[in-house]
């Protein structure tokens, strides 16, 4: 990165040519090692999927659960893109796909710098959360930064890990993963609602293709007032695909396999639209 910093990701390639670039973001608490299933479906499926840890997440040990500003967790996929590109991945379609709060910074990207992907998927995205911080909470965190205490961490009010998953199995591994975040810090917070912010004021500057996954389950996001956000994106191709019986992280659902051959069949879609425009 621009900084000096190192950003981890996990990288999946096709046996063959690949149809286009998947640029992957987690959520607040997960990492790139939670979606190992879903990312080698997409390899298979004909894409080269490039799922970056957050800085302060993951195996991203510096800082945990911390960043400095909006714009430096924008310019981080943006230059890993860049990055990207200069490895052997700048001549086909690119696709940046988001999960839970990841949504909300690729949202942003999208809105910011339209030119860099030719596709948004959002899946289960965090735009709109049951969660969020109330007018007091959030005059608290946004005085609490600006006085200096911008350091100290706070726990992710997500420590029940039914919220994610309805299989014990994948409960004990939320549970027990060590890269799993636990806390970030009240800048991160902040910068947080920063995004929210900019989402709500730029959502028409959208344009691209956009897909966006719901859990009807979720209890961690509010899938009617996401429905509605998203609804005001200013994309003409606008996606909505909602799974009756899933909870929130479609990769720990029993019965993903559906669920991804979707994802897979908009993105055959998406970048087959995408070539051609390359092509004209």
């Amino acid at each position: 990165m621009s900084d000096g910093f190192e950003l981890a990701y996990r990288l999946w390639r096709p046996a063959t040519e690949a149809r286009g670039l998947v640029v992957a973001l987690h959520g607040i608490q997960s990492h790139s090692g939670w979606y190992g299933a879903s990312s080698s479906f997409l390899a298979e499926a004909g894409y080269v999927v490039a799922f970056l840890d957050r800085r302060g997440s993951g195996v991203n040990t510096w800082k945990r659960g911390d960043a400095s500003h909006v714009d430096r967790l924008v310019h981080d996929v943006v230059q890993a893109q860049s990055h990207l590109a200069r490895h052997g991945f700048a001549n086909m379609p690119k696709i940046l796909l988001a999960i839970s709060w990841g949504g909300k910074l690729a949202s942003l990207i999208a809105a910011r710098r339209p030119e860099l992907f030719d596709g948004l998927a959002l899946l289960a995205p965090g735009l709109c959360t049951h969660m969020r911080a109330n007018a007091v909470q959030q005059a608290a965190l946004k005085f609490a930064d600006a006085a200096g205490f911008g350091d100290r961490e706070i726990a992710i009010p997500l420590d029940d890990p039914s919220l994610f998953a309805d299989d014990p199995a994948y409960q004990e591994f939320i549970r027990s993963d060590p890269l799993t975040l636990r806390r970030v810090t009240v800048r991160f917070l902040r910068i947080s609602l920063d995004i929210d912010d900019e989402i709500h004021r730029s959502s028409s500057r959208i344009h691209c293709p956009t897909l966006l996954m719901l859990a009807k389950r979720d209890r961690i996001i509010d899938n009617d007032a996401t429905r509605r956000l998203v609804e005001s994106f200013g994309s003409p191709c606008k996606t909505v695909l909602e799974y009756p019986d899933a909870c929130h992280t479609f990769e720990f659902e029993k019965d993903r396999e559906p669920i991804l051959k979707d994802l897979a069949s908009w993105l055959d879609t998406t970048t087959q639209v995408a070539r051609k425009g390359m092509r004209a």
